[in-house]
């Protein structure tokens, strides 16, 4: 019986290393495919890895050659990436691939960000292509927060533009669990995903940075155009960046980011690590 190998795209991004990580200790490692720009860099991934890049269309089907299911780590490239995911997904169809997850966003459907629009043109053409497929929506990772704590612990504040919406945020490694769930189990045929953590505030998350650290963290709430200016001049970002990413904030406050549902939970098999667990790690790591 012939082995059936599962592909990885961006395997030596920080979610795709999580998936690696997580699919070997439930497949053998000459079962997985590390899908990257730079083999090299995947070396110590401790898997076979070939060379990869989403803006080549030709090397992409000669990659996925002999790999059955295959994750579709999104692209990071915003503004590109429909044309870069439309390309992994003919490339697949011509390989043989069987199936695709591909790693979308929070209610990509009805969701106000201006990131949904990429994600809902690959869902579609996904849904279309005639592969089995499993969208995987995935919400905030609670790391895009925490990578930020060494500078929050010396301004002695967390801003933002979130007011008091909700985040129902997890961590990478939960989101790659349940990557690692879908590719390896049954039953997730073209099915649709919503997948989040336990919600918090920004509120929330200062205190317990707080509580852990024991500084008196506050969180400073800011229009659109203040934060902007706070990123650009404390995380050094180009005005457009910070304008985008301050303005995806504000939505946190319509719901943009929340959801009730518990799949992810119960994908993994009900626990989830906490936004408590994740600071720890963060102070842990800059100590």
């Amino acid at each position: 019986m012939e082995q059936i190998k599962i592909g990885v795209t961006g395997a030596t991004g920080q979610l795709g290393r999580k998936v690696i990580e997580n699919l070997k200790k439930e497949v053998d490692a000459s079962q997985i495919v590390a899908l990257v720009r730079h083999p090299e860099k995947a070396q110590d991934l401790g898997v076979e890895a070939r060379a990869f890049d989403y803006d080549h269309p030709e090397q992409i089907c000669e990659a996925l050659k002999g790999i059955s299911k295959l994750l579709l780590i999104s692209s990071n490239e915003i503004g590109k990436r429909f044309p870069q995911h439309k390309n992994v997904i003919d490339g697949a169809k011509k390989a043989g691939v069987s199936s695709i997850a591909y790693t979308s966003l929070l209610r990509t459907d009805i969701s106000p960000l201006g990131l949904a629009a990429e994600h809902k043109e690959t869902e579609h053409y996904l849904k279309s292509c005639g592969l089995d497929y499993t969208l995987l929506r995935n919400g905030w990772y609670i790391e895009n927060y925490t990578a930020s704590l060494s500078g929050v612990l010396q301004s002695g504040a967390v801003y933002g533009s979130a007011g008091n919406g909700k985040i129902s945020a997890a961590t990478r490694n939960d989101y790659a669990k349940a990557a690692v769930r879908v590719l390896t189990g049954e039953g997730h045929k073209n099915k649709i995903y919503e997948l989040g953590g336990n919600a918090f505030t920004m509120s929330d998350y200062a205190a317990e940075i707080s509580k852990q650290s024991g500084k008196d963290i506050q969180y400073i709430d800011l229009s659109v155009e203040e934060y902007a200016k706070v990123l650009e001049e404390k995380a050094h970002m180009p005005a457009p960046t910070a304008q985008f990413f301050a303005s995806v904030d504000a939505e946190v406050n319509n719901g943009a980011l929340e959801t009730n549902d518990n799949r992810l939970a119960e994908l993994i098999g009900g626990h989830l690590e906490s936004l408590g667990d994740a600071v720890k790690a963060a102070l842990l790591s800059i100590q």
